[in-house]
């Protein structure tokens, strides 16, 4: 090779011109995004990347399940059990022996724990203690409710999701195809890493390892070739192969101008090279090029350098193609979103989410439980509670470990309020713009007050004004004092009696409950559901006494349609989306306005601004519609009903 042949492409140019270079390239070749998807076992699925989002199959449990070993009882059975007078109940008609796991036998409503079970003579058992309906009981759907979403397109799965989607009964998913990479050592002085006695001039082949490590710490398949001596023909042939059967060719070494550097010359020969030299040190000769439609990267032979470049070059492309994002293990002081108990004299992890509210790092800690595998999926931070501790209060800091990137925590946005079926839509295509929405389901006021004490992004709301028939401008008013809020439109959508399918206590009023004493199901204090079954009580004339079930509550739609659905209730407050999803009868009783609260300062936000889009946009609208149950001609419209503040 000539002197001018070997130097004709060493120019070396800026970093950030290198990378606008070889951006162009990549969509130029159409490696613009992830590569299609292919379909495998959640067992299979480890650390690879959701092509679609993934709505659960089954609840879990699918079935009511016992929590406890003990005594399957039926609870009214045990009404005034106490020290002195102690309820006697037969073994096999009046209590079922159970284990945990067990599902609950028929007739019965709730388990009392062995260790307060009394074993009389003649197969008696006595009880000095009343329980609960549903006491001890894990019902349907507790963890996860058939249709939730268990994980979104884009998600990277961790063991703890493939454990979600197995609980959910998902037997096969898409996941993100990963990259398979050729890795191509060149060079005639190289030899395998095992080689017991290299002679002088010979070099362990150390940078086939390193980068093929690389390949698969980042979501790749490394292949790595025969390492090819210094020839030019040789090394035409071996990127001839990678090309026929990889997406992404590294080729280490021969990138520099010495009488034995072929690789600029060699790629050039078959496609195109847009960059031969970067300003970088170590790391300058890098080559960055395509041929038949696929990127390649002629790497230094420089351990260091290679790292370099593979680090700044190869790792994002591979992340690209992969739909992945890296992940740091880093330690915080976050602060709490809500008060967080802690048992005194243990150390506790709570797994929680973490995001930016005014750029203080806020905690909202999940779900506690052996049994919720959900709160493992969702989280992103560990909080930490020392064994000395009893916990933090609201407001307090509090160590923690993020379990995600600091820069995917960046956006992510805490919603906190009312449960909504379209909530998973709009997550979902928030996902797809970067972002994580979380929501805590604790209900409308409860999310507005969080919202006041800067808590979390957004609020769910739907609050009814009696008075004057208005949704949430009253709500607003009296909980967010002092601030000048923004209402954003969501939906619009149908409130009604979720009912067993076919109706058949023939239920078309909250009255008709009372009076056929139907087994009701009911959302917690201060939802907004709760808040319009009381407006219809008051209405009807009727005390909360007159529903049986009143005090059970859920805190999900899904939740109550569920239970509704596997016979353990006959009817609850809820929306048709929910009744839809699940397969039950609707009865309609009211439409409401469902808004999301958020503090006007943050509207030109980044991440709000992406949020409207998604809003405003066609595609949310049309898959929110599909759900059924719900009108969405004021989604994405803001008003201020504090203007004047």
């Amino acid at each position: 090779m000539s002197e001018s042949e070997r130097s004709l492409y060493l120019r070396d140019v800026p970093l950030d011109e290198a990378r606008v270079r070889f951006e162009a390239l990549l969509e130029r070749v159409g490696y613009t995004g992830p590569l299609p998807g292919e379909s495998i076992a959640p067992a299979e699925a480890l650390d690879r990347v959701a092509a679609a989002h993934v709505p659960a199959r089954l609840s879990s449990p699918h079935y009511h399940a016992c929590a406890m070993d003990g005594i399957a009882v039926l609870a009214s059975r045990t009404a005034g059990a106490s020290e002195a007078s102690p309820v006697r109940l037969r073994l096999g008609t009046e209590a079922t022996s159970v284990d945990t796991g067990d599902p609950l036998p028929a007739g019965c409503d709730a388990v009392v724990m062995a260790e307060v079970v009394e074993s009389l003579a003649c197969g008696e058992l006595a009880l000095r203690a009343p329980v609960a309906p549903w006491e001890h009981v894990r019902p349907i759907g507790e963890d996860l409710v058939a249709t939730e979403l268990v994980v979104a397109a884009g998600d990277r799965l961790r063991p703890v999701d493939l454990a979600a989607l197995s609980a959910a009964g998902i037997a096969r998913l898409d996941v993100v195809r990963r990259p398979r990479v050729a890795v191509i050592t060149t060079g005639s002085e190289l030899v395998a890493p095992e080689t017991d006695a290299p002679r002088p001039g010979e070099i362990l082949d150390s940078n086939a390892v390193l980068l093929a490590a690389c390949v698969e710490a980042w979501g790749g398949i490394p292949v790595v070739t025969a390492r090819v001596p210094d020839d030019r023909a040789a090394l035409a042939v071996a990127l001839d192969v990678a090309l026929a059967g990889c997406d992404v060719v590294v080729v280490n070494a021969g990138s520099s101008a010495g009488r034995e550097d072929f690789t600029a010359r060699v790629i050039a020969e078959r496609g195109e090279v847009v960059v031969h030299g970067v300003a970088i040190r170590p790391g300058h000769p890098l080559i960055l090029g395509a041929a038949h439609g696929k990127p390649i990267l002629g790497i230094p032979g420089y351990p260091v350098s290679a790292a370099l470049c593979a680090e700044l070059f190869l790792r994002p492309l591979l992340e690209r193609l992969g739909g992945r994002g890296s992940s740091e293990g880093e330690r915080v002081e976050v602060r709490l979103a809500r008060k967080l108990f802690s048992p005194l004299g243990e150390e506790e992890y709570v797994r929680a989410v973490v995001a930016p509210i005014e750029g203080v790092l806020t905690a909202l800690p999940l779900k506690r439980g052996a049994a919720v595998i959900t709160s493992l999926a969702r989280a992103n931070a560990l909080l930490l509670s020392p064994r000395e501790s009893e916990g933090y209060h609201e407001g307090e800091c509090a160590p923690a470990l993020l379990l995600r990137s600091r820069g995917r925590i960046e956006r992510t946005l805490l919603a906190a309020g009312s449960h909504d079926v379209a909530l998973d839509a709009l997550s979902a295509a928030l996902r797809a713009r970067g972002y994580d929405l979380v929501s805590s389901n604790i209900g409308s006021i409860a999310g507005l007050v969080s919202l006041k004490r800067r808590a979390c992004h957004l609020a769910g709301t739907h609050v009814l004004d009696p008075g004057t028939g208005t949704f949430n401008d009253a709500a607003v008013a009296r909980y967010c004092t002092g601030e000048r809020v923004a209402l954003i439109g969501f939906v619009d959508r149908s409130q009604g009696l979720i009912v067993t399918p076919g109706n058949p206590l023939h239920l078309t009023s909250i009255a008709d409950v009372a009076r056929e004493r139907a087994r009701f199901v009911n959302r917690q204090r201060d939802s907004g559901t709760r808040i319009l079954l009381d407006y219809l009580l008051a209405k009807a004339n009727l005390e909360p006494a007159a529903i049986d079930g009143y005090e059970r509550i859920e805190f999900t739609h899904t939740a109550v349609a569920a239970l509704v659905r596997s016979g353990a209730a006959d009817c609850g407050l809820g929306i048709l989306a929910a009744a839809q999803a699940l397969g039950c009868g609707f009865v309609p009783i009211a439409d409401e306005r469902y808004e999301l609260a958020t503090t006007a300062s943050r509207l030109e936000e980044e991440p709000f601004q992406a949020l409207l889009e998604v809003l405003r946009g066609p595609e949310l609208p049309r898959t929110v519609a599909a759900l059924g149950g719900y009108g969405i001609e004021r989604m994405g419209e803001i008003r201020m009903p504090n203007a004047a503040l």
